[in-house]
C-alpha cells in the first residue's frame, strides 16, 4: 500500500507495475489526499510561465491505474496508521490493511511567522491549485512579492514576469539561491533576472503582509504589491509516522532499503530523510522509487539506496543555471577552485575540484560547461588537466564528450525534470519511437524546462546514423537501458 499519489508515489506504482505487470506478486493500493490525477510538480514553474497546461504535467493519461491494476483512491486522506494491526484509517471512514506500508506524503510549503498571511491574497507556491490561483491573480499590470530567493522563488518570478505583471522577489539572504551557490553567482543571476523584468531586493528581513498596500520589511521600508507569493522553503510531512511513534527527525528516518524504523513501513521522496540524500530534489524519490520497488517485488533482495548526487537546475525561462555539489566545498583550504564572471553577459562559471575530481560548481550562461559539469560530478570521472577547456566545457582528450552522444554513458541522466537516462532514450528508439516527438511521448524527454531539448536531438540523430538495430560491426556499442 502507498500513502500519497503524488510524484513519488506515482513512481513508485509505475516501477512496481513495470517489474510486476500482471499483479501477480503485488496487490497496489495508492491512497492520495489530492483529488487530481498524479502531476509532476518540478514542472510546476513551466505551467506558471505558460509553457504548459496543467493536463499536461500529469504523469500517467487517464485510467492508466485501472489498466495496470493500481487500486488507485484519489481524494482519500490517511488519518492515522495503526502498526499493531497493520492498517491504515482513512478520512472516509474505510480502514485498509497491508503488508508493507510506503510513506510518498512528500512536503508541505512553510510559512514564516509574519503578520497577515491569512489574507486571501496570499498564497504559497507548491502544487497547481497554488498555480491557478497566481494564474488567476496574475493580470498584466498587476504587481506581485515573492518572499524567499530560492529555486522556487526564482522560479515562480520568472514565470510572473513572463506574464506581464511587475514582480519583486524578497530575500533575506545577502545573495540569490544561496543555498546552491556562492556569492559571485548569486550576484550574476540577480542581473539577469533584473534583465528579465524581475526586481530583487536582497538583505530584505519581512515582518508583515499589509493588504492592499504590500510586503513591510523590518526597517520600515515597503515593497508595493497586491499579491504576495511565499516560496520560503518546504517541511517534511512526517506527522502520520510520528502520530505512530516512528522515528523521524526533519524527515521519515530511513536506511538504505528505505525501512523506517518499523521494518513493515518504507518511505521515500520528500517525506524521508536518508543520510547523504539531499533535501527538496526530485531525482532522490525517482532513485529510491526503483530501489524500493526492487525490493517490494522481489526482483532484486539485494538492491540499495546508496544517496543522490545533488544536481540542481533553475527551470527558467531564459536563465540557464545548473549547480553540482555543496558550495562550502568552494571554502575548502584543500579545494582548486576555478572561477569566470562575466555579469554583464549573464555569464558565471565556477568549479571546485579535490585532486582531478569536481565536487561542487555552478554555471550560468554556459550550458556546454553545465553538461560537462554534470557528467563530471555524476560519473567522478578525472578531469583534465587543461582547467581552462574544463571551465569553458571544450571538448578535451579524455573528457566524457557531452557533445558527442555515442560516447555519453548510458547511465547519464538527459532530463532530469523527468529523470530520463540516455539508456531509456535509446530503449525507446529501439521500440520504434524514432524522432524527437516520438521520443517525448515515450519517455517525457523535453517536456519539463526543455533544457535537455538539443542533448535529445543529438542523441536522435546519432542513433538515426549510426543505427543500433543493424548488426553492422564497426558500430559503437550501445548499452542496453538496464544498463543504464
Amino acid at each position: 500500500m502507498v500513502v500519497g499519489h503524488g510524484m513519488v508515489g506515482a513512481r513508485f506504482a509505475e516501477e512496481v507495475r513495470r517489474r510486476d505487470p500482471d499483479g501477480a506478486r503485488v496487490r497496489l493500493t495508492v491512497l492520495g489526499a489530492e483529488p487530481r490525477p498524479a502531476y509532476n510538480r518540478v514542472l510546476l514553474s513551466t505551467v506558471l510561465g505558460g509553457g504548459l497546461t496543467a493536463q499536461a504535467v500529469q504523469l500517467h493519461p487517464p485510467g492508466w491505474a485501472a489498466r495496470h491494476r493500481v487500486d488507485l483512491r484519489a481524494g482519500v486522506t490517511v488519518t492515522a496508521i495503526d502498526r499493531d494491526a497493520r492498517l491504515v484509517r482513512c478520512s472516509d471512514g474505510s480502514a485498509v490493511r497491508y503488508d508493507e506500508l510506503v510513506l510518498a506524503t512528500g512536503s508541505r510549503a512553510w510559512l514564516p511567522p509574519l503578520e497577515g498571511l491569512d489574507d486571501d491574497r496570499v498564497v504559497t507556491f507548491r502544487d497547481l491549485d497554488d498555480c491557478e490561483r497566481i494564474i488567476a491573480m496574475a493580470r498584466p499590470g498587476a504587481r506581485f512579492a515573492v518572499l524567499g530567493g530560492g529555486l522556487l522563488g526564482c522560479e515562480a518570478a520568472r514565470g510572473l514576469a513572463g506574464r506581464g505583471v511587475r514582480v519583486t522577489v524578497a530575500h533575506p539572504a545577502p545573495h540569490l539561491m544561496e543555498r546552491q551557490l556562492d556569492a559571485g553567482a548569486g550576484e550574476v543571476l540577480a542581473s539577469t533576472m533584473a534583465r528579465l523584468g524581475v526586481d530583487v531586493r536582497l538583505g530584505f528581513s519581512a515582518v508583515a503582509w499589509d493588504p492592499g498596500a504590500g510586503l513591510r520589511g523590518a526597517g520600515g521600508e515597503l515593497i508595493d504589491a497586491d499579491a504576495l507569493v511565499v516560496a520560503a522553503g518546504v517541511r517534511a510531512e512526517t506527522g502520520l509516522a510520528a502520530d505512530a511513534r516512528i522515528a523521524v527527525d526533519r524527515g521519515v528516518l530511513v536506511d538504505d532499503r528505505l525501512a523506517t524504523s518499523d521494518g513493515r513501513v518504507h518511505a521515500i521522496g520528500d517525506c524521508a530523510q536518508h543520510p547523504g540524500t539531499p533535501a527538496g530534489l526530485v531525482q532522490p524519490g525517482w532513485e529510491q522509487a526503483a530501489v524500493l520497488a526492487d525490493l517490494i517485488t522481489g526482483t532484486d533482495p539485494a538492491a540499495r539506496y546508496r544517496g543522490t548526487r545533488a544536481v540542481t537546475r533553475l527551470k527558467a525561462r531564459d536563465v540557464d543555471l545548473a549547480t553540482v555539489g555543496d558550495p562550502a566545498v568552494l571554502g575548502d583550504d584543500g579545494a582548486e577552485v576555478l572561477r569566470f564572471a562575466d555579469p554583464h553577459g549573464g555569464r558565471y562559471a565556477t568549479l571546485a575540484l579535490h585532486g582531478d575530481r569536481v565536487v561542487s560548481g555552478a554555471m550560468i550562461g554556459l550550458p556546454e560547461a553545465a553538461a560537462s559539469m554534470i557528467q563530471y560530478y555524476d560519473t567522478g570521472q578525472p578531469a583534465p588537466t587543461d582547467r581552462l577547456g574544463l571551465l569553458f566545457g571544450r571538448a578535451l582528450p579524455g573528457a566524457p564528450e557531452t557533445a558527442d552522444p555515442g560516447r555519453l554513458p548510458a547511465s547519464a541522466v538527459v532530463c532530469r525534470c523527468n529523470s530520463v537516462t540516455k539508456g531509456a532514450l535509446v530503449a525507446a528508439w529501439r521500440a520504434g519511437h524514432t524522432d524527437v516527438p516520438a521520443l517525448a511521448r515515450a519517455t517525457r524527454a523535453t517536456t519539463g524546462c526543455g533544457g535537455c531539448g538539443d542533448t535529445v536531438r543529438g542523441i536522435c540523430d546519432w542513433l538515426g546514423s549510426a543505427d543500433p538495430l543493424s548488426d553492422t560491426p564497426t558500430l559503437t556499442p550501445v548499452p542496453e537501458e538496464g544498463a543504464a
